[in-house]
């Protein structure tokens, strides 16, 4: 397994084109988590970007690697390496599930003998043990999902690529897959990278992310770094406008931070002289009552304070708007 610390993926430049369409532009960055979260709007270049890094797409300029395999040199031992969990079925209806999944380990190296062996142990692990004979046209939606993990983990894999893992489950089913993806976690033996829509999910079980806007990284995070930092924020809204206030703010080390209406100005939907709606960024030892005797000294009314920390939500956003 690639040591800690080693790079899982490295993006170096890499750009991907569709005729006259660029889909993905220069990609620049280095990711070493164990579970590597991948987020963006439709249509911002994931599911190209997994494509690239799995072969499917040549790239038209740069390179990466995966594992420390060239994925324009190594594509071989690359796709020995990795498992994939794909968006869309692509069963065939009428087969065993177990004859599916040994079919898989085969396509991936392993003799067929052990490929039954294994694929057997892979469904019992994914709770579908019972139901490994049964046609997979037969199965529901969430059982086919569990099916689709089940080859991706078969050949022992040392990285597992999930696009929308929990795409249109029911919350058991969720929760389901979503301990099954922690387990893989912490086992220590494979990496993972998780591509969804749903933010929830990653913010569960992910300790880097990556979010592409049309084609471009607009923002990259450790989770784990930020949650350590465990930056506060407070959203709150006065009656009437005081600029000192602010400054005042700011002089004791808040930042500001957030959408426009949220930087310390009126709110562009509200009546002039209605308030102002701050969010501010509060420093290391910060005490919440410093914002209220602040309010006091210019009689300043305050209609709202809320307290939170941050969120990949808030994290999303702010990429989104810059």
């Amino acid at each position: 397994m690639i040591t800690k610390g080693q790079p899982v993926i490295e993006l170096a430049g890499l750009g991907v084109t569709f005729g006259s369409r660029q889909i993905l532009n220069d990609l620049r960055v280095s990711l070493s988590g164990e579970t590597i979260g991948l987020l963006g709007p439709n249509g911002a270049g994931k599911s190209t970007l997994i494509q690239t890094l799995l072969g499917f797409c040549p790239p038209s300029s740069g390179t990466a690697t995966v594992l420390g395999y060239d994925i324009r040199r190594d594509q071989r031992k690359l796709r020995a390496e990795v498992g994939y969990m794909p968006e869309n079925d692509s069963f065939i209806a009428d087969m065993s599930a177990v004859g599916f999944v040994r079919m898989m380990g085969e396509i991936s190296g392993l003799p067929r003998d052990a490929a039954l062996e294994r694929a057997h142990e892979v469904l019992f692990y994914v709770g579908l043990g019972e139901a490994r004979y049964r046609p997979l046209g037969t199965y529901s939606l969430g059982m086919k999902q569990l099916a689709k993990l089940a080859q991706a983990i078969v050949h022992g894999p040392k990285l597992v690529i999930l696009d929308e893992p929990t795409n249109g489950l029911d919350p058991p089913a969720r929760q389901r897959m979503i301990r099954l993806i922690k387990e893989m976690r912490e086992s220590g033996e494979m990496h993972l990278v998780i591509c969804s829509h749903l933010l929830r999910d990653i913010e569960e079980t992910c300790e880097e992310v990556l979010i592409l806007k049309q084609g471009r990284i607009v923002h990259y995070s450790n989770l784990e770094e930020e949650r350590r930092a465990n930056r506060r924020f407070v959203e709150l809204e006065t009656l009437g406008e005081d600029r000192g206030f602010v400054g005042a703010l700011l002089a004791a080390g808040c930042e500001t931070s957030g959408p426009p209406g949220l930087n310390g100005s009126a709110s562009s939907s509200a009546p002039p002289g209605s308030g102002t709606k701050l969010r501010m960024v509060l420093p290391p030892g910060f005490e919440m009552r410093e914002i209220y005797r602040l309010a006091a000294e210019r009689d300043l009314q305050l209609r709202r304070l809320n307290y939170k920390l941050d969120t990949l939500e808030e994290i999303f956003m702010r990429a989104m708007e810059n």
